[in-house]
């Protein structure tokens, strides 16, 4: 449980990326040692790995949860509970179907499969997957080509090796691994995937409105205000973009403000971009929404009409956050289940690149980002940029939002796409295509940032062939270890 919490200092904002190595190595080694069953390890080691590392849920659930204190820690439990149960699934089938010797084989390929179910069961939670810690490591040159759940792979390959390993002392076999995948990983790193095709000047405004009061109607106002005030000096940039939800009214009903801004942005030759709430009074639903106003192609001046086809609207909904399972038993039970804005439908899982000013960019509302198949199915040749909205004001000073910044760069070095990232309260930041921020606000300040980003086109080899190249390897490897079980258990015999 120890080396499993331990792993929050390998992530964002700690960055201290060979714990993560540590980490693993002794809890496989536990895994080799305990004479248990490999469920309990696995499971001991998930509490602590999601019990610290996710612990800025307990932040949005006690400060705007309404629930008492001794229910608050409950809930945390309990999910930290089912999220360790992957882990440990992982642990129990290595464990149970396979010798040690064969573990370096099986388990890579067991883990991937436990966190691809992770990633989609219940909606799916793929937060702090192993392979985001390792952005700033010689690993990192492998993403554009298998992808961070590759990497998060070639991470339980190296470490179960050299668990394994050093209870033989064959420490040369499992050097040569590790010296030859560092290698590799730095010379990857040294290519570009991508060409940058043209620049764009963008601006994006940080409002750091407070989460206490941003759906109170008395705040509706002076909260639009605030937004176009701070955005007078920005109408010289090519695109702005505000934060999600970033206007307080629903769509609708904010018209009058919208064909205003449209307006203005049409006649500075300017793609405003802004979260909203969009509700049909007649069908009921309602969707957390990007749309555009303002300048939407190259060289013409569109215009925004309530409806229209270049909006974005969420797909991956944030359980209890924005859509409550099993509602009709859960709303009354607390104000958690009854949060404001929390039942939304869904939008499709591939939608257009909204255009901005001509650039087409793939979108992904928060949460989002973090689903790395939704956000390639998105990504085109003709998309130039990856735009990325969120309000993170529900978790405080915790270290949740630097680990959701790190997921988007992640995003945007597997797909060799410029990321920009536009918060409410931060962090807001722009990411290149190689991963790195170039610039940022900070958090908890009213303000505003521009940048000139670079478009690109062309595909990474992640982009381009997917999760496929390390599904034929992994399971041609789970093969091979089955099998040379099967041989030597039969030998024995």
């Amino acid at each position: 449980m120890l080396s499993g919490a331990s792993l929050t200092f390998a992530f964002s904002p700690f960055y201290a990326w060979p714990v993560t190595f540590l980490a693993v190595v002794i809890a496989i080694r536990q895994l080799h040692i305990r004479p248990v069953s490999g469920f309990s390890t696995g499971w001991w080691f998930g509490l602590g790995w999601f019990g610290a590392g996710i612990s800025w849920v307990h932040v949005s659930i006690a400060t705007f949860g309404g629930m008492p204190l001794i229910a608050s820690i409950g809930i945390m439990a309990l999910l930290c509970a089912y999220l360790a149960l992957f882990p440990a699934l992982a642990f129990y089938l290595t464990k149970r179907f396979f010798t040690p010797a064969l573990w370096p084989m099986s388990l890579p390929a067991i883990w991937f499969m436990t966190e691809w179910l992770r990633s989609w069961l219940l909606s799916g939670f793929p937060w702090l997957s192993l392979g985001y810690s390792q952005l700033d490591s010689p690993l990192a040159g492998w993403f554009p080509v298998i992808g961070e759940t590759g990497v998060t792979a070639l991470i339980v390959l190296l470490c179960t090796a050299t668990a394994i390993w050093t209870f033989s002392k064959r420490i040369l076999p499992v050097a040569l691994l590790v010296t030859v995948t560092a290698i590799s990983g730095i010379v990857l790193d040294q290519h570009r995937w991508v060409t940058t095709t043209k620049e764009h000047t963008v601006s994006m405004v940080q409002g750091n409105i407070e989460q206490s009061i941003r759906w109170q109607p008395e705040q509706d106002a002076p909260t639009m205000a605030m937004y176009r005030s701070m955005t007078t000096p920005l109408w010289d940039s090519d695109i702005v973009i505000w934060p999600e939800a970033a206007v307080p009214k629903l769509e609708y009903l904010a018209n009058g403000y919208l064909h205003a801004l449209d307006e203005k942005a049409a006649a500075t030759d300017t793609a405003l971009i802004t979260g909203i709430v969009d509700y049909n009074f007649e069908t009921k639903n309602s969707w957390n929404t990007m749309i555009v106003l303002g300048a939407k192609s190259a060289g013409e001046n569109g215009h925004y009409r309530y409806g229209g086809s270049n909006r974005y609207q969420k797909h991956h909904l944030l359980p209890v956050g924005e859509v409550v399972p099993f509602e009709s038993i859960l709303r009354p039970l607390a104000p958690l289940f009854d949060l404001p804005m929390s039942s939304f439908s869904r939008g499709g899982f591939v939608q257009e690149n909204i255009v901005a000013n001509g650039v087409h960019m793939a979108p992904a509302l928060c949460f989002e980002i973090a689903f790395p198949r939704q956000v390639s199915a998105n990504v085109h040749q003709d998309t130039g940029m990856i735009i990325t909205v969120s309000n993170d004001a529900w978790f405080g000073e915790s270290h949740g939002p630097a680990q959701h910044l790190q997921i988007a760069q992640v995003r945007a070095k597997e797909m060799g796409r410029p990321v920009v990232r536009a918060t409410n309260n931060g962090i807001t930041a722009f990411i290149d295509d190689a991963g790195n921020i170039t610039s940022r606000l900070p958090q908890f300040e009213r303000g505003s940032i521009t940048e000139t980003v670079p478009a690109t086109t062309g595909f990474t080899p992640y982009r381009f062939l997917g999760e496929w190249p390390m599904v034929v390897v992994l399971l041609i490897s789970l093969a091979t270890a089955l099998f040379l079980q099967r041989t030597s258990k039969r030998d024995h015999n």
